[in-house]
């Protein structure tokens, strides 16, 4: 019998209340983490252009780490959501110290980069029309920054590995209490170090850089001091490092399905610094703009982002216990209420864009910037919300060869090469070019549409 729209797309109490379960505290968490970024990137803001231009450009960079990071865990986290539906603490103990093996790897390699091309790097972003910034002072603040935050590698690296973990077993209120904690670290001593209160040294941009390093120690400390002390919960640690070793089968089949979804996070993540780039030929007003609206879009953000992790949670259980028709059912009422969500967020942020850069000691071009940008971002953000759920459920069943294709090729293929030309070969409006890479995502809408609908990501791959 043919189903009802409500039937199709809307759940029971029950289901939403599932959801919301596992969606919030992955949503509470993202929010405040971004809530206490935004903060650190006003006060920042509020020492001039330049101090804030120099942080934005090295945290861009930083941020192809991070998703370099994400990338590697998740690769093995398909296969710990799938082993942990069916109650196998040897397949989940298996798959972390995989992430732990390819996170150290990653974390050394970034280290090396960071320190030998670390200028290069951010010299790229300031090579745009001068518009009366000053460049010098951005490379030095930049430098100043990046050099203390290397420190924080490790301990973001531990977090990744212990975190992701204990969401894909369903315990995610541990990993929001921690990211509390440390949101609160670094809003305090964003307060004391960059504007040198109650006693405390006047340290600017390298103040706001120890703030966050502290906050990562200490979210590091309260995840895996938990994890390890609430051994009968978190049955999977019981003699984890006695031994490091991975069973061959398994790295493999973890390498099969998890480099595709490593190399995508990789190049996804350096699709959006070359976009970055590309905007930036039109002066360091634009990244300025770019800066302020990232740091409120990441705000909002967190909704779709964290129903999207939801579903690669709740799906990936369901498949690994091998209940295909319900895995179907669900995703389809989670990618709707993703979508409905964001319509709602999305008025929402729409009457913040013209009040948010206010809040800036900038110039008044990068502020109109800002708006512009933040309005074009809350228009698309439902088509963003279904993008995401999409590319998390082919994810839940491993198809993460197609989700390289769907994601980071795309990006670096389509998405940057408008950037590029319509930047560097037209007199185009900076604006007008943010929305033309905005538009040509509904070519992907239409290929994930397709592929979820036809439920190729139905599949079982621990059996």
């Amino acid at each position: 019998m043919k189903k009802t729209f409500r039937e199709k797309f809307i759940g029971e109490k029950s289901f939403y209340k599932m959801v919301l379960m596992i969606a919030v505290p992955i949503m509470v968490q993202n929010g405040i983490t971004n809530f206490v970024s935004l903060l650190d990137n006003i006060m920042v803001g509020q020492i001039g252009t330049e101090p804030m231009t120099g942080v934005a450009i090295v945290n861009q960079l930083i941020f192809v780490y991070n998703l370099c990071i994400f990338g590697g865990v998740s690769g093995a986290g398909i296969f710990t959501a799938q082993y942990f539906g069916q109650k196998d603490d040897k397949g989940v103990a298996d798959t972390f110290r995989f992430k732990l093996w390819l996170a150290v790897i990653l974390t050394g390699i970034a280290v090396l980069v960071f320190l030998f091309f670390g200028d290069p790097l951010i010299q790229m972003y300031l090579k745009g029309s001068q518009d009366g910034g000053d460049t010098g002072a951005v490379l030095a603040y930049g430098k100043d920054y990046l050099a203390i935050m290397l420190v924080g590698l490790p301990p973001f690296m531990l977090v990744q590995v212990y975190a992701s973990t204990l969401r894909e077993c369903g315990r995610t209120v541990i990993p929001m209490k921690a990211g509390i904690a440390a949101v609160c670290v670094n809003m305090v001593f964003n307060y004391l170090l960059i504007y040198g209160k109650f006693g405390f040294p006047e340290l600017g941009v390298a103040g706001a850089a120890i703030a966050t390093v502290m906050s990562r120690y200490t979210e590091a400390v309260i995840v895996i001091g938990w994890t390890h002390r609430h051994k009968e919960i978190n049955t999977f640690i019981i003699g984890l490092y006695r031994t490091m070793k991975i069973p061959r089968q398994l790295t493999r089949r973890i390498l099969i399905k998890g480099t595709p979804l490593l190399l995508n996070e990789t190049f996804w993540a350096a699709g959006t610094a070359l976009l970055l780039q590309c905007y930036s030929i039109r002066g360091m007003n634009v990244v300025a703009g770019m800066n302020i609206s990232n740091t409120i879009s990441n705000l909002f953000n967190v909704v779709f982002i964290a129903l999207g992790d939801s579903v690669a949670i709740v799906v990936g259980q369901l498949l690994g216990a091998g209940k295909m028709e319900e895995a179907k059912d669900t995703d389809r009422k989670m990618i709707a209420f993703s979508v409905a969500c964001c319509i709602v967020i999305a008025v929402v942020m729409l009457f913040v864009a013209p009040l948010f850069p206010r809040l800036y000691n900038t110039n008044e071009e990068s502020r109109e910037l800002a708006k512009y940008f933040i309005t074009v971002v809350a228009v698309f953000m439902p088509q963003n919300a279904f993008l995401h759920a999409a590319y998390f459920t082919l994810r839940s069943g491993g198809k993460t060869i197609v989700t390289f294709f769907f994601d980071s090729v795309f990006i670096c293929c389509v998405s940057v090469p408008i950037a590029y030309v319509l930047g560097h070969f037209t007199s185009l409006y900076v604006v007008y070019i943010f929305i033309a890479v905005q538009l040509a995502d509904i070519i992907k809408c239409i290929i994930g549409f397709v592929l979820v609908k036809k439920g190729v990501w139905l599949q079982n791959i621990v059996e």
